[in-house]
């Protein structure tokens, strides 16, 4: 299927996990891909990796957090590929942290990855996006519709996404830009592999973040990204799409 034929589509966090699959995907699809990721390694193996499949592919390291780096990042996309035909958020963190134990940085590298570089990206593409009718989705999380234990920073992170992308889909609409959300719950990633869990962790909560039927790999988030960067997803504006196994039903 090749519903994203001469579209340019910039991935972040397209080095691992979730931003890996969508990255694969989207040039299984036809696209060309500008992908970018904080780990050079996992980058350079990603773009070796669809470069080998037949599909044009592009990008460079970036901190999305960073102001200069995202707006040069943006630039060399668009100077390479020609144009931004969607934009895909990934890029994120996680971690667990008892609240009254959290510190101040550990709450704001969280909110700047999370948050502020999803906006970052937005702000510095949405020209380009409005010159191609072009789509976003970002990566908000089944923690911003429901209580994550002891992952208080993560899940106002993640509401926060879901907030802003709502907000771009109706300031935009007219203008022909779509944004919308997926939220992933119990996705198995390297990410959730490394996890660390305070003492303080109550177990017996953790049914709460557990899909019905066990975790499942990114791929299966990936295809619902595509849907909604394709022609399929027309008429899907400011929406947020649960990918959990039932977790929160």
């Amino acid at each position: 299927m090749q519903r994203l034929a001469g579209k340019v589509v910039l991935v972040t966090g397209a080095g691992n996990g979730i931003g890996r699959a969508c990255a694969l995907r989207a040039g299984a699809e036809g696209a060309a891909v500008y992908a970018l990721d904080r780990d050079e390694e996992a980058l350079q193996s990603l773009l070796a990796e669809l470069r080998e499949t037949g599909a044009e592919a592009a990008g460079g390291a970036c901190d999305i957090s960073a102001e200069d780096a995202v707006r040069s990042s943006v630039a060399a996309c668009v100077e390479e590929l020609g144009a931004v035909d969607a934009l895909v958020n990934m890029a994120g963190v996680l971690r667990f942290e008892d609240t009254q134990q959290m510190t101040l940085a550990q709450w704001q590298t969280i909110i700047d990855v999370n948050l502020t570089g999803t906006m970052l990206l937005t702000r510095e593409v949405l020209p380009h996006l409005m010159e191609s009718s072009g789509s976003i989705v970002n990566a908000a999380s089944t923690a911003a519709l429901s209580g994550l234990p002891c992952g208080a920073a993560y899940a106002a992170s993640k509401g926060g996404v879901l907030a802003f992308t709502r907000s771009i889909a109706v300031e935009y609409a007219k203008r022909g830009v779509r944004a919308n959300c997926v939220c992933p719950g119990d996705i198995k990633t390297g990410m959730v592999d490394g996890l660390q869990f305070p003492k303080t962790m109550d177990y017996s909560l953790m049914p709460r973040i557990s899909s019905l039927c066990g975790p499942m790999g990114p791929e299966v988030v990936a295809g619902v990204v595509m849907m909604l960067i394709s022609a399929d997803g027309a008429h899907i504006n400011g929406e947020d799409i649960r990918v959990d196994g039932g977790t929160l039903s």
